[in-house]
């Protein structure tokens, strides 16, 4: 086990991580199962408070877990946006989501995770079957009609999630929601954020302390949840930067430069630089 600075904990330390984690861990579940119905129930009744319920518990979770999220920047709000971002850990989710009101666009196998999965549904996630292509005009359908009720989707065009130092090329193929046209006949807004693991313990987080929150590879969630718990409070920064629209360029420039975007500010954040 990693720790901040490359310190190794005295038993004592080692025992009250211990200790936090574990109440964590529990304060985790007795909170969340209770409000699984009632997420379940407003999607039932169609109510309003369906899509801003997530973003609630999610911040108190956030709060729980210790992550400490700084944002910077506004999230289009009042209309249908595809947002499109960094990804680095199943943290992602709730850092997001805590952000700002929203649903995500994810592969559907996370539909299928024990728990999670459940999760997943009750924030109104739109699943993606990747490798069927003859599914990919349902799912794109499902996007525009969500884009055109005036949701707030997140979709992360890397397509996999890896170390939080750096970001993936972004997959046009993945954008292809951006094509949509809402009222009006303008393209839908796709609006990039980044995501950057800024701090431990309150001090900057370095390259080596990264992979205790970064989730990726053959990595288990659960284990490696256990591990970020036992590592300590997290600091991240959210960035909402302009939007962008297919109205001024293609899908292939679209995502070469929403990638662009997101690299530049995930890079500022990492290295303590402003937002302009």
């Amino acid at each position: 086990m990693a720790y901040p600075r490359g310190e190794s904990l005295r038993p004592p330390d080692v025992l009250m991580a211990r200790i936090r984690a574990t109440f964590i861990a529990a304060a985790f579940i007795l909170f969340t199962l209770p409000l699984m119905p009632v997420q379940w129930l407003l999607l039932k009744l169609h109510a309003k408070a369906a899509r801003r319920f997530p973003h609630w518990y999610h911040r108190q979770v956030a709060r729980l877990f210790g992550i400490h999220i700084r944002i910077v920047g506004k999230p289009v709000t009042g209309e249908g946006v595809l947002m499109v971002g960094n990804h680095t850990s199943w943290a992602d989710i709730i850092i997001f989501s805590a952000a700002t009101p929203l649903s995500f666009v994810a592969k559907a196998e996370v539909g299928t995770w024990p728990f999670f999965g459940t999760l997943a549904r009750l924030q109104r996630t739109v699943f993606v079957e990747r490798s069927r292509r003859s599914a990919t005009g349902a799912v794109a359908d499902a996007i525009n009609q969500r884009l055109a009720a005036g949701d707030a989707l997140l979709l992360f065009p890397e397509g996999t999630s890896h170390t939080g130092n750096s970001v993936l090329p972004f997959k046009s193929a993945l954008l292809g929601a951006a094509e949509a046209r809402l009222a009006g006949g303008q393209h839908v807004k796709v609006q990039p954020v980044s995501v950057a693991f800024t701090g431990l313990h309150g001090l900057p987080m370095g390259r080596e302390n990264r992979p205790l929150f970064a989730w990726y590879g053959d990595m288990e969630m659960v284990p490696h949840l256990w591990e970020a718990l036992l590592a300590g409070p997290l600091d991240v920064e959210v960035r909402f930067h302009e939007p962008l629209s297919l109205d001024r360029m293609d899908r292939k420039t679209l995502a070469a430069k929403a990638q662009e975007i997101v690299q530049t500010g995930q890079a500022e954040a990492l290295a303590g630089r402003s937002f302009p």
